[in-house]
């Protein structure tokens, strides 16, 4: 529900308006809220209070099937109010013309506007985010950079450029929310809202979203960590093994010994299983052809591609589009 707080003179109350979506997660949403509510306690002032809209101003389901009832649908606000879209799955059947419209009108009137998890896509599909810098869940990089080529995506907990702003999704929109309270109110008052959160390293847009490589695959080897990355940043022109081992000064076989003692597979196999999860990622995530899919995976051809793709999770591409398009239908 909304704050409702009467407002000392000497402090001007900062508003901010929820736009929870279809499926929403509750985890950045939360993270978000709880934080104003907290600094309200600071000094007994509010500084902020909040409204909570939905498309339609119906109560409206986040991922995990909790009813949240919202204060209003998509009135108006006013210029100084900031607007925060809470995105979660099955993100672009969410992201509907009304609420676009609605968005680029308060974004007319000059508001501040952000995006928690997914939200930064809708953001994008409005045209918001157009010569801007954001970030997003680490899970839909690949969909959206596919999708929006005039956004500069960073992989960064948090993304604040001009008046506009994105969180990658859990706990990043703690930080991000920190920040902008530092920012409006000073270091002491978000300094005091993370220890009342338990929430002991503030991270900054300079701290990326997932662990390392060592601490992900459970291993501290430099080459191994170092061949890793070069396959992740090489998906769509996959390089052979034999030359990633050159390149961090081993041969092939001692390469091959190396993943099958720490990963208990071939470098070949790892490679493929990347560049599959990438492709069903694109494949549940975007519209793009099952062809375009196979070339932005680095499959040269489609039946290759459907064989490694039904090998590795016992379906065809096509099947699993479809089975995505019937889950929204």
């Amino acid at each position: 529900m909304s704050a409702q707080q009467s407002v000392p003179a000497e402090i001007k109350t900062r508003r901010f308006v929820f736009l929870l979506l279809d499926q929403f997660s509750l985890l950045p949403f939360s993270s978000a809220l709880d934080t104003l509510r907290i600094a309200n306690r600071f000094d007994k002032s509010p500084r902020y209070s909040w409204a909570l809209a939905s498309e339609n101003g119906e109560p409206v389901a986040c991922s995990n099937g909790t009813q949240i009832v919202v204060d209003m649908g998509l009135d108006e606000v006013a210029r100084e109010d900031t607007v925060m879209v809470s995105g979660g799955l099955d993100i672009d059947r969410c992201s509907t013309k009304k609420v676009m419209n609605w968005l680029r009108r308060e974004a007319r009137k000059g508001a501040s506007i952000g995006g928690l998890c997914t939200g930064a896509h809708t953001l994008a599909k409005a045209g918001l985010l157009d010569g801007k810098k954001c970030t997003i869940h680490w899970e839909n990089y690949d969909s959206f950079t596919e999708e929006y080529d005039d956004v500069e995506l960073t992989k960064a907990v948090y993304v604040i450029d001009g008046n506009r702003f994105t969180s990658a999704g859990g706990t990043s929109s703690l930080d991000l929310m920190l920040k902008l309270m530092a920012t409006r109110d000073g270091e002491e008052i978000a300094n005091w809202v993370a220890d009342q959160c338990l929430h002991t390293n503030i991270r900054t847009e300079r701290d990326e979203q997932r662990l390392s490589i060592p601490t992900r695959i459970g291993v501290r080897h430099p080459k191994l960590s170092t061949v890793i990355q070069m396959m992740e940043g090489n998906i769509e022109e996959p390089v052979s093994p034999s030359i990633l081992a050159q390149d961090v000064g081993m041969s092939t076989r001692q390469l091959e010994r190396l993943f099958s003692r720490y990963l208990s597979r071939s470098p070949k196999r790892y490679y493929m299983e990347l560049r599959l999860q990438k492709a069903r990622n694109l494949l549940m995530q975007t519209e793009m052809s099952v062809i375009n899919v196979a070339l932005a995976c680095g499959f040269a051809s489609p039946s290759h591609f459907s064989k490694c793709y039904r090998a590795q999770y016992d379906t065809t591409p096509y099947r699993e589009r479809g089975s995505q398009a019937s889950k929204t239908a």
